[in-house]
């Protein structure tokens, strides 16, 4: 299986964006980052885990290491009811990042995936790389 650690970072809110990921099957490791000038936090959360699974077309099943609870949550439970609802909350609003979700979840739609919510800037390697990259990343559009 593998297994991927994404984040998100931006400077300001909005303000300029990095995303980044970490990929390892066990022995090789892979990682890339990017940005935007003005975006958002959780568009940059959003896009990391986009960016991975892009990257990752050759795997089927998959352990994404997220510390947004933004971006696991809204794939363990709260995208169904927006797909049922066209894409509305609860609340009757237009999702925001729509966009960004609908594209994430054709690319989950293809994979086994699992999540795991890792706790933020708490000391777990790969989570401290990307968080890294991420930042490094957004400093690189200022």
């Amino acid at each position: 299986m593998l297994k991927i650690w994404t984040d998100g970072s931006c400077l300001g809110n909005p303000g300029p964006g990095g995303w980044g990921f970490i990929a390892t099957n066990g022995k090789d490791v892979a990682q890339r980052c990017g940005g935007e000038k003005n975006t958002t936090n959780n568009k940059m959360e959003l896009t990391a885990v986009i960016k991975a699974l892009t990257a990752a077309k050759k795997h089927d099943e998959i352990e994404i290491h997220t510390d947004s609870q933004y971006v696991k949550n809204g794939m363990e439970s709260w995208i169904k009811n927006w797909k049922k609802n066209n894409w509305k909350t609860a609340d009757k609003k237009p999702v925001k990042n729509v966009e960004l979700w609908q594209q994430l979840d054709e690319l989950a739609s293809t994979k086994k995936i699992h999540w795991v919510w890792v706790r933020g800037h708490a000391g777990e390697e790969f989570n401290e790389q990307v968080d890294d990259l991420a930042r490094t990343a957004a400093e690189s559009y200022k």
